[in-house]
């Protein structure tokens, strides 16, 4: 996960640690300490499958953009191997030329 994942992470646990203790030490009936732990709990669930789609959305989107590069990169190579391709079968033509005019020079001899 990124540094930027991992911060939000520590903070929604830490809010939650923090509230829960904050609930279990306030003097209050047991009924609605519970109730308060429960809802505490569901608010927590909520922020972290947030968090969760969030980190998802993101992962997903660099992967696109990721992918968008390689393929031009790719697109880029194959192009510059094409080129070059080109230049050694014409280097290997000219140099099929001259060795056809030395073999008919030669069978003239």
């Amino acid at each position: 996960m990124s540094n930027n994942s991992n911060t939000v992470l520590g903070v929604l646990a830490g809010t939650a640690i923090g509230a829960a203790l904050g609930i279990l030490f306030a003097p209050d009936k047991g009924v609605n300490t519970r109730k308060k732990l429960v809802d505490e709990a569901v608010a927590t669930k909520e922020s972290i499958a947030d968090t969760a789609l969030d980190i998802r959305n993101t992962v997903a989107s660099t992967v696109v953009a990721n992918k968008e590069t390689l393929d031009s990169k790719l697109e880029s190579l194959v192009s510059d191997a094409s080129y070059k391709a080109d230049d050694v079968i014409g280097q290997l033509e000219s140099k099929l030329k001259e060795l056809k005019a030395k073999n008919k020079k030669l069978q003239k001899s």
